[in-house]
């Protein structure tokens, strides 16, 4: 049998280099070597891209924050793309997951892993998340959406009219909203970046401007004692979630050191959750990801309150970490999909579509 020509991308422009990088380590070391003819390619921070020329039999995966080896210099990258039956884009964040590598492959018309261009780009904004939650009736905590232009703030009605305001109009409008803490966060990053908790007026700001350096967009959520619950889905037409998983993070929230470099947060699969709130969760996820138009796969993370244990949901990503820690894997393993079986299916799932 003809192997499959696969081309696998990791690396990417985003906050989320580093991680993209593991994830795609992970996916070039278990992927069934017989039934496809790989080509890892890798795109540096700057936009480059690069043919990675290490011997897949050799490759170990990095820790966060390795430098990459082994590379030589794409000249033609359509031209390789062109060649190939499948593109696996293993990238996080901006410029991966927000619907604009997605575009590039369907101008070359490559079949490629996951979410098209409209479900990339809508999930990736948050807010943009948050307003085709609202209108499929999912329930999320209290938010307000902002933006700052050239050093200016505007606060964002639901009708999208938008009030210039000073930092202390801006504090009253939140505070008449939400009450502490907050989450504040950039509409468009991932992995965490940006995130600050708010427990206080005085900090307000300071985490708004933090936010503004990933994003003119920036969200400030209700924050809420709750439990964080992960759920991955499978499938175009037919969706399947797996079970889900709780994160009990080593710090107060699951930033991106908690995640990546504090080995005391754990994840628990399956979720110690009473049958019908976990079964209500995997009902959630699949409508979430019928509700951005998804294909492929997407996890989708929940809150689900401590003392009410009433459901939130919090967002969508269309393309989950692949680490060995990565709770997507994770989840489907849980079920009987081993790692190597699921990157099959997702293959075919996008040669399929």
């Amino acid at each position: 049998m003809e192997r499959i020509k696969l081309a696998v991308i990791f690396g990417g422009m985003s906050t989320e280099h580093d991680v993209s990088i593991v994830s795609g380590m992970s996916v070039l070391k278990h992927l069934n070597k017989e039934k496809y003819e790989i080509y890892p390619i890798y795109i540096d921070k700057a936009g480059e891209w690069y043919c990675y020329t290490k011997p897949l039999p050799e490759i170990v995966v990095p820790e966060v924050g390795e430098e990459i080896t082994h590379i030589q210099k794409i000249e033609n990258i359509v031209e390789v793309l062109k060649q190939m039956d499948c593109v696996f884009p293993v990238l996080h964040g901006l410029y991966g997951e927000d619907g604009t590598i997605q575009g590039f492959l369907e101008l070359l018309k490559i079949p490629y892993v996951g979410c098209r261009v409209l479900a990339s780009s809508v999930s990736m904004d948050k807010a943009y998340t948050k307003i085709l939650f609202d209108r499929a009736g999912i329930q999320q905590v209290e938010y307000v959406y902002l933006k700052k232009e050239k050093g200016q703030y505007y606060y964002v009605e639901k009708d999208f009219s938008e009030k210039p305001c000073n930092a202390e109009e801006l504090i009253e409008k939140i505070e008449q909203k939400l009450t502490y803490p907050v989450f504040v966060k950039p509409s468009n990053s991932g992995s965490s970046v940006g995130i600050t908790k708010v427990k206080q007026r005085e900090e307000l700001i300071e985490a708004i401007e933090e936010a503004a350096k990933y994003d003119r967009k920036i969200l400030i959520e209700q924050g809420i004692e709750a439990r964080e619950i992960e759920c991955a889905v499978l499938g175009n037409e037919q969706v399947e979630a797996a079970c889900v998983g709780e994160i009990l993070s080593a710090e107060e929230f699951y930033s991106f050191d908690s995640k990546y470099k504090n080995e005391e947060s754990v994840t628990v699969i399956p979720a110690k959750l009473p049958r019908q709130i976990a079964q209500t969760i995997r009902e959630l996820a699949v409508k979430a990801f019928k509700t951005v138009d998804g294909a492929g796969l997407a996890r989708v993370d929940f809150f689900v309150e401590k003392q009410t244990e009433q459901i939130y949901i919090n967002e969508i990503n269309t393309m989950p970490g692949f680490t060995n820690i990565s709770m997507y894997p994770k989840l489907w393993e849980a079920v009987d999909m081993p790692y190597t079986e699921l990157l099959d299916k997702l293959i075919t799932l996008s040669m399929s579509h």
